[in-house]
């Protein structure tokens, strides 16, 4: 039986790198992963999703979204969320294989 990698996969089935497809995949990708850093740091300070929305001025369900589909917030929002959770993010841009930081 041939072993495929992850990225043979995803090569294979959503499309090569550059792609519309595979673009969109990877952008969603990251923007779930963004929600649930924001939910396991809010669960670490031991807030609901309730106390953090009123630390930032937004209803309970706008914190749940935030979780869930992290990708309708803007960079001011997740700011805030993470400078209410009192957590340092970063910022990595990446521009023709150099590598440039945000802190």
């Amino acid at each position: 039986m041939k072993k495929y990698t992850l990225s043979e996969m995803e090569d294979k089935y959503i499309g090569k790198k550059g792609t519309p497809e595979r673009d969109a995949y990877e952008y969603d990708l990251k923007m779930e992963l963004l929600g649930r850093m924001i939910k396991a740091t809010r669960k670490e300070r031991n807030l609901t999703q309730e106390e953090l929305g009123k630390v930032i001025g937004v209803n309970k369900s706008q914190i749940s979204k935030l979780e869930n589909h992290a990708n309708s917030a803007t960079i001011e929002t997740i700011i805030k969320v993470f400078t209410a959770l009192k957590a340092d993010i970063q910022f990595n841009v990446r521009v023709n294989d150099k590598q440039m930081q945000i802190v």
